[in-house]
């Protein structure tokens, strides 16, 4: 099985991230980063969900609170309580973990575990601070990572802006670092993830499996659909982490096209923004056709622009079915 290391805020989205990730792949730790909720929040969420689900050998190393280079641009109160909740996890009563936090700091876990593993996948889904930092302290590390999937950005637009989407616009520093230093990098945007929209009938379906974790996963799910709906008038929820782990199950879930992504850093109004250069793709109607030639200098990005909702779902389902 594939080496990961999970990187993520959980965040009800995470927590589906790290279920799907640990069914499927040999997860060498998760390690956490302020984004969703607090530092403390979203590392105890991440100690609760592995308690829950019997994965407790799982280490969980504490990361970054907040990100590199701190402005009122990456608008930090955006995401409050009335999203994800007080806990960042929200809905279903968890039980206090059984297991405490590595000892290393999340930045110190990923540099060892890369260089103790021929090859290790990245799979981040908050901000990216963490991932920068290990870079920037230990740029040799990029030889040993197979891959970066991540959970960020969009194709044409944002979501805490009309440009920006959260994860990204939390540290567009930390994203600009990941984005450029060499790795191939897989971009899950919200352009991708909305299409993956979960529903009551989705809930149930999660509830009915019968199980402790389905039963957990389809109470989130129930909070997290109802603020959706509350704040934004969404029908459903985007799971949008889950996204991240997919192409590392099955490749064939989600169609990627390589284009040049950069990050804007200075923009006025579009701030955080991953400005993908997809000029040779006529989008419409929901077909995609190519139109040209590839434009824009390498490296290029894997952008996620289709995935099939029902096989997610499936995938989804019968994972958690293998939990208690």
């Amino acid at each position: 099985m594939r080496n990961v290391i999970l990187d993520c805020d959980p965040g009800h989205d995470d927590a589906l991230a790290i279920l799907l990730a640990a069914g499927h792949l040999n997860v060498l730790g998760i390690t956490t980063v302020a984004g969703n909720q607090t530092i403390d929040n979203v590392t105890s969420n991440a100690l609760k969900i592995l308690t829950v689900a019997g994965l407790t050998h799982i280490p969980v190393a504490r990361g970054m609170a907040g990100p590199l280079v701190p402005t009122s641009r990456q608008k930090p109160d955006v995401h409050g309580p009335d999203f994800h909740g007080e806990t960042g996890l929200d809905g279903p009563d968890l039980p206090e973990p059984t297991i405490s936090p590595d000892r290393r700091h999340a930045v110190d876990f990923i540099i060892e575990t890369i260089r103790s593993h021929d090859e290790v996948t990245l799979v981040p889904t908050g901000p990216l601070t963490n991932i920068a930092l290990a870079l920037r302290r230990e740029p040799s590390i990029v030889g040993g990572i197979r891959e970066i999937s991540l959970m960020g950005g969009g194709l044409t637009h944002g979501n805490v802006s009309a440009a920006a989407e959260f994860n990204i616009l939390m540290d567009p520093e930390a994203a600009h670092i990941v984005f450029t230093c060499g790795a191939p990098v897989k971009m899950c945007g919200i352009n991708l993830t909305r299409q993956v929209m979960a529903t009551p009938v989705e809930a149930d379906r999660m509830r009915a499996i019968g199980n402790r974790t389905g039963q957990v996963v389809a109470e989130l799910l129930d909070f997290f659909l109802g603020t959706c709906e509350k704040l934004f008038g969404l029908p459903g929820g985007p799971l949008h982490d889950p996204c991240a782990v997919v192409p590392l199950i099955d490749t064939t879930l989600i169609e990627f096209e390589p284009m040049r992504v950069d990050i804007e850093l200075y923009g006025e109004h579009t701030y955080g923004m991953t400005l993908c250069d997809h000029r040779h793709l006529l989008l419409g109607d929901g077909e995609i056709k190519r139109i040209g030639k590839r434009m824009g200098d390498p490296p290029y990005t894997e952008v996620g622009l289709r995935i099939d909702r029902e096989r997610f779902f499936d995938l989804l389902t019968n994972t958690l079915a293998a939990y208690p």
